[in-house]
Parts: structure tokens; sequence; C-alpha cells
């Protein structure tokens, strides 16, 4: 029988690390159409950092990195600081989640009771015909905690002999990446260049760029080279590389870019004739320049990706269960040290994803 409390660490509103606050809290009640699981890892994504920093606010310019610790905790509310609009805090975030069915709330789902799951964490609630979307951990509360309620539709069952916390690594990073590529329609035989190819995102769409058959060339820090080229990346260049030079223009087919910041503008000029961008993020910087030209004369489409398709996360956990992708986990934390791992993965010396278990 379930307690009826559980820890979790609890956002309190825009600002610093002090903002985030372990505490016990009522396990969530669920509702027809529901589900209570038990989250054994989560993972750690810019997502959360930038929710708890306010970041989304059109009033913020700079990277993440330059916003952390003393600057932050003079921060206001930010009334478009999230995914939409104002965050609701307090909130539990946390995007990732692999966790264990634990209470059904309809003999509908009760096929479900038991198994370890997966959460896709990106909400369609108008149907996947609008581009309306919510964001577990970040619109309503997420996996940083001992249980999470989610609709029954949003869990998905997987089985392979992945740890939980390899899982944890997934549905945020794999989600997204998959849902970039699919956007950019890559086709095998195109080449594709991914920024920050290190990091959760760009290390997964590495793995799924390659598995669509295309040439991949991944820009990242010099001393995560060979990580990177173990999960396939084709060619690799470091982060202060002159991409022109060593490439040329008119050189890819598509760019995979969630850093963006002063780099962009060289992102556009390596795109061929007809070239697709596609970005997810900007934790280099959100405001970058433009020459509308490089866009227009060579029919550019630049695409953003944040609602992700019907077929996206289904895909992930096929992909998974065949064996075409692995898991690229860097280090765990305890759910109480999660000050520790946004530190430590705000300094980007790792490759792949930090987990959080509770």
């Amino acid at each position: 029988m379930l307690q009826d409390w559980m820890k979790a660490m609890v956002t309190i509103g825009n600002g610093g690390y002090d903002r985030l606050v372990y505490k016990d809290v009522p396990i969530p009640k669920i509702e027809e159409g529901e589900v209570l699981i038990k989250v054994l890892a989560a993972g750690v994504n810019n997502t959360e950092v930038n929710t708890r920093l306010g970041w989304y606010s059109s009033s913020i310019n700079s990277a993440t990195n330059e916003m952390s610790d003393s600057k932050v905790d003079l921060l206001d509310q930010k009334s478009d600081g999230g995914w939409n609009d104002k965050t609701p805090f307090p909130i539990i975030q946390g995007t990732d989640c692999c966790g264990t069915v634990v209470k059904v709330a309809s003999d509908i789902d009760s096929h479900l009771m038991g198994k370890r799951v997966l959460i896709r964490p990106c909400g369609r609630e108008h149907g996947f015909k609008s581009l309306d979307n919510i964001w577990m951990g970040s619109d309503f509360d997420g996996a940083f905690a001992q249980f999470l309620k989610i609709s029954a539709t949003e869990v998905f069952p997987v089985i392979c002999d992945w740890t939980d916390a390899e899982l944890g690594t997934v549905p945020c990073a794999y989600g997204t990446s998959e849902n970039m590529l699919h956007r950019a329609n890559l086709k095998p035989g195109e080449t594709v260049l991914i920024t920050g190819a290190s990091g959760g995102v760009g290390s997964a769409a590495v793995q799924l760029a390659k598995r669509r058959g295309a040439k991949v060339i991944a820009i990242a820090g010099e001393d995560k080279h060979k990580q990177v080229s173990q999960i396939g990346a084709d060619i690799l260049l470091g982060r202060s590389a002159d991409l022109i030079a060593a490439l040329g223009e008119q050189s890819v087919d598509v760019v995979v870019d969630n850093v963006a910041g002063s780099g962009f503008p060289t992102m556009i000029k390596l795109l061929k004739r007809g070239g697709r961008f596609v970005s997810s993020g900007a934790i280099a910087g959100p405001i970058v320049d433009l020459d509308m030209r490089d866009m227009y004369l060579k029919d550019i489409t630049l695409m953003g990706t944040t609602a992700w398709d019907e077929t996206t996360f289904p895909n992930i956990v096929r992909y998974i269960e065949q064996g075409e992708i692995q898991p690229v986990l860097a280090e765990t934390f305890p759910l109480t040290s999660i000050a520790e791992a946004q530190k430590k993965f705000l300094e980007k010396k790792h490759v792949g994803k930090f987990v959080l278990v509770p």
C-alpha cells in the first residue's frame, strides 16, 4: 500500500539554486485516464535550468551559463519565463522519466501495471494537428520526485537490458533529436552538421542521424572527440575550428543546431541550396545575426521544433528495443544533489547525460 507523502525537489520560483527545495509533498492523486509512476531515474536537461532561471523570457539575451549563481538571485518572477508564458511555480521539474507504473485509475490501463516505462514529456492536449504543446516539468509536475502522475497516453513500456539510469537519459534528448531530424527530412546519403555534439541532444542526434544513413559532421570539444566518434560521427571538428575553411561554403544539407549565438551566421553559409536549418535551443545565446541574402538566395528553410510529432517517441522506444541506439550516460547523482549536478552540467565537460535518482 502506498504512503500518502513523498520526497520531491520543488522549484519555488525563478532564481538560483536556493529556489530548489527538497521537501515532503503529497503523492499526487490520479484521475480517470491517468496512472501513477514510481520514478526510477530522471535526466538533467538544459530546460530545467532555463525554466528555473526564467531564461525563456524575451528580456533575457545571454547564454544559460552566463546567468548562474548570484546574478540569477536578483531576478523577478518572469511572466514569460516558461515554455508557455509564466511557469506555474511552485513546480516539481524533471522532463525525463524512467519509472514503474504502480497505480492506474481505469481498468482499460491495467495492462500497464508493473511495467517499466518511459514517459513522453511533450503533451499535445489538442491533438497532433495542432502545434499547441505542454511539457512535463515545465507546465505541470515532473520527475524530480519519488512519484508522478501522467496521462496513460504518454506512457510507453520498454523492454531492453538498459539500466534505469540509462533509460533516464532518453526522453528529452532522444525525442528532441528524432523530432528535429524528422522535421528536417534527413535522407540517406545527405550530410548533416551537428553542433554541441557531446551534449545530451547532440550525442543523440549523432546516433539518430547515422541510423538514417547520413554522413555526420560533429562539432565538440577536442577532448570529447574520441567518445563522439564511437557513437557514429564521421568527421569531428573543434568548437573553435574555422568551419568555412574546413568544410567550405554550401557543403552540408542539414544543420542541427541547439547552440546558436555568434556561430549562427556560419551555419547558414555552410548550407547548400535548399538546405535545412533545424533548432530546438540556443545555449550559447538566443540573439543571432542573419544576413537575409544568405537565406533567401539559397532557398534555405529555417525550422524551429518544440512540439513533437506523433511518431517521434514511439520511434525512439522501437530503436531502443531493436538495439539501434545506445545510451550515453555520463554520471548519476542522488536527487538531493541536484544543485551539484546542474553546476557540473553547466560546465559542459561531460559527454551525454547526467541522471538523478530519487
